[in-house]
């Protein structure tokens, strides 16, 4: 989270724990699938052959793989005294804060929320209960911009 002068935009954040998690996972895997693809080789138990494409098919696995878990790294949220972006694993939404109702967390959950005016909710999945002090500063700040778009 942080705030960057000059821009409008006065808050950024994204899964912290979330995020290193996602990274050490994909490296593993990865790593797995290399260490396998070059013990590939030769003849198998049941008579089958281990070809170059087998070992490079067994990398593009990893790589895929790899990325599929980068994904749920992907979270992040932009807010400044005009709007909210929030960019979710598939696609992103922004809207302006006049159609904010309010930015709950409610206990238990694993992210935080966007209350909007027609009763639609918005996850926003770059601010995580893992996090802990992290979430709570991003979420107090989304309130005071909130506010702050309201005149209070």
């Amino acid at each position: 989270m942080n705030k960057t002068a000059g821009s409008g935009v006065e808050l950024v954040a994204s899964p912290r724990k979330t995020t290193i998690a996602c990274w050490i996972g994909a490296v593993l895997v990865l790593a797995v699938c290399v260490v396998a693809a070059t013990a590939m080789g030769g003849k198998t138990e049941g008579g089958g052959v281990f070809h170059s494409a087998d070992a490079y098919a067994m990398v593009g696995l990893g790589v895929l793989a790899a990325l599929g878990i980068l994904t749920f790294a992907r979270p992040r949220v932009w807010a400044d005294e005009h709007k909210v972006r929030v960019r979710n694993l598939f696609g992103s939404t922004e809207v302006p804060w006049q159609i904010v109702e309010s930015v709950r967390f409610p206990r238990g959950a694993s992210w935080a929320m966007l209350e909007l005016a027609d009763d639609d909710v918005i996850a926003v999945m770059a601010i995580q209960s893992v996090d802990k002090d992290r979430a709570v500063a991003a979420v107090r700040r989304l309130r005071e911009l909130l506010a702050e778009s309201r005149g209070e």
